[in-house]
């Protein structure tokens, strides 16, 4: 994008209305997703024999699809991720000083699920080109007392799941075996690694279906994939009130119209994911030639489902600079941008006492400089390149200022 087709864009005004940096709507719908909703609210109206059932077969048919697509044995549908995290970790079992490593650049969910159960949170570092937990890194920080590895598939990327599986296999806990490889995969249904689909590698991987994720079934809803039967049974059991498994348990199930919504945003995932690759490749070929930023990395072998776009200013414009990057974006041409995501110990005030004395100076520099502009399918070409034109203005600014 040459410097007059630029000025020529940004002379028009934007062109659409403002995206946030995160869409509130990932997985958009069509008229199926609203005639499966229709008629599963319709099929349940018998009061004596069907109503909405309990693990009623839409239920067990989106489990079973689900399953299959991620290429895992089986999969538990869930009424959230949060949830999820909670229940994987709770089938740890942890006891006191126990000890699971979760990469500190993430969101909350994963290291409140494993305080919530009494573990001891111990942060590692992340790669920078990819985000995603740095096995090096991982690896130093185990200790008799490690039990699981705790990595998020970052923005839509793949975490390095064969190199933690082999890390977790190299260095057994003392009583439990090999540790646990706990996938959070809130932002990355859909994507691929070495062949295979996120969720068909680790003891069990963690959806979410929420309204800005990549599928979503009516705001709400989870999943939780596995290859461990009796894991799966479990996990069962903790959604229905301790079930088969003969456990604790509460309500954590998700509702049939949510599954047959489900099955539609299913059948229908890859579609959209290919719209997003397209429209993030698109915006890749606009963005090149900015020397300050870095764009998004996908490794050899890796699928990147671009739930977020992903970006890197200079190690001189860390902090001040690139928030001042970010206000220009937001005030003068009206894009959303956002910090995706600074470690979880700088926006918890609460995870900051739970893990006090750890230092991440790698997370931490890196955070100042990582950024995320609005990406969806949805987006026209006309506000692809009004974005891009606005952040080529933008940097260009800052560097003047600088």
């Amino acid at each position: 994008m040459d410097e007059s087709r630029r000025e020529e864009i940004l002379s028009q005004g934007r062109p659409g209305p403002y995206w946030p940096a995160e869409p509130m709507l990932g997985g958009w719908y069509t008229e199926e997703e609203v005639e499966a909703a229709t008629k599963a609210i319709r099929d349940s109206m018998d009061p004596t024999t069907v109503g909405f059932g309990f693990i009623c077969p839409e239920i067990v048919e989106f489990e079973e699809s689900f399953a299959k697509y991620c290429g895992a044995a089986e999969a538990i549908s869930i009424n959230g991720a949060g949830t999820g995290l909670d229940m994987a970790i709770m089938c740890l079992d942890l006891e006191p000083g126990d000890e699971v490593i979760v990469p500190a650049i993430n969101f909350r969910a994963a290291a409140m699920a494993v305080v919530g159960q009494g573990g001891r949170v111990v942060w590692c570092e992340v790669d920078p080109r990819t985000f995603n937990v740095d096995p090096e890194d991982v690896e130093r920080r185990i200790t008799p007392r490690t039990r699981a590895i705790f990595p998020v598939h970052m923005n839509g990327l793949s975490a390095p799941m064969d190199e933690l599986l082999e890390i977790a296999e190299r260095n057994p806990h003392p009583r439990h075996g090999a540790l646990k490889v706990i996938g959070d995969a809130a932002r990355a249904g859909a994507g691929g690694y070495k062949g295979t689909k996120i969720g068909a590698k680790g003891w069990m991987t963690v959806f979410s279906f929420h309204t800005m994720k990549l599928m979503t079934t009516l705001g709400e809803g989870g999943a939780i994939t596995t290859d461990d039967a009796e894991a799966a049974r479990r996990l069962r059991g903790i959604r229905q009130f301790g079930g088969a498994h003969d456990g604790w348990g509460t309500n954590y199930k998700m509702t049939k119209v949510q599954a047959a919504v489900g099955l539609v945003q299913l059948r229908r995932l890859d579609e959209m994911t290919a719209k997003r690759v397209k429209a993030a490749r698109k915006r890749d070929e606009m963005l090149r030639g900015i020397p300050e930023l870095t764009l998004p990395y996908e490794p050899p072998g890796y699928d990147h489902t671009y739930y977020l776009y992903t970006m890197l200013v200079p190690r001189a414009w860390a902090g001040e600079k690139r928030d001042r990057l970010l206000h220009i974006m937001e005030e003068a041409y009206g894009v959303g941008c956002g910090v995706y995501n600074r470690p979880v110990y700088a926006d918890s005030g609460y995870l900051r006492e739970q893990t006090a004395g750890q230092e991440l100076p790698l997370s931490d520099a890196l955070s100042a400089r990582l950024f995320c502009m609005a990406l969806h399918p949805l987006m026209t070409e006309a506000e692809q390149e009004y974005m891009a034109a606005a952040l080529w203005a933008a940097v260009e600014q800052v560097r003047c200022e600088a």
